[in-house]
C-alpha cells in the first residue's frame, strides 16, 4: 500500500517521538520502521504503532499496548523533525545512521 508514510516502501528511516514518555530513556528516535500490508500500522523496535485516524491529540499514532501517542514522520533534510515549540534530544540508532546521512545528502 502506498501512503505518504510507506512511500510505498516496506522499511523506511523514520523519526519517531513518544509525546508521552520515552523510547528506552530518550523522547525521540531516528530508525528502521517496518509498516503493516495496509500500512496503516508502524512497527518499531518493540512498539505496535497504529494510526491515530485524526483522534490523537499530539501524535498520529499510537502504542496498541501503553496506549501512548507517538509523532512518526520523515527525516527532514534541513533540520530537527521535533516541533519547534517541543524541542527534544534525539537519537539516531547506529544501524539507522547511513540512511540517514543519505536523507540528508551527508554521504
Amino acid at each position: 500500500m502506498v501512503n505518504q508514510a510507506t512511500r510505498g516502501e516496506k522499511r523506511r528511516v523514520m523519526y519517531v517521538e513518544n509525546k508521552d514518555g520515552q523510547i528506552d530513556g530518550l523522547s525521540a528516535r531516528i530508525g528502521w520502521v517496518t509498516f503493516s500490508k495496509t500500512g496503516l500500522t508502524i512497527y518499531y523496535r518493540d512498539k505496535v504503532l497504529k494510526r491515530s485516524k485524526g483522534q490523537g491529540i499530539r501524535g498520529n499514532y499510537y502504542d496498541e499496548e501503553s496506549g501512548d501517542e507517538f509523532w512518526v514522520s520523515g527525516v527532514k533534510k534541513r533540520g530537527s523533525n521535533a516541533h519547534w515549540a517541543e524541542p527534544v534530544d534525539t537519537y539516531i540508532d547506529s544501524d539507522a545512521m547511513e540512511e540517514y546521512k543519505k536523507i540528508k545528502g551527508q554521504i
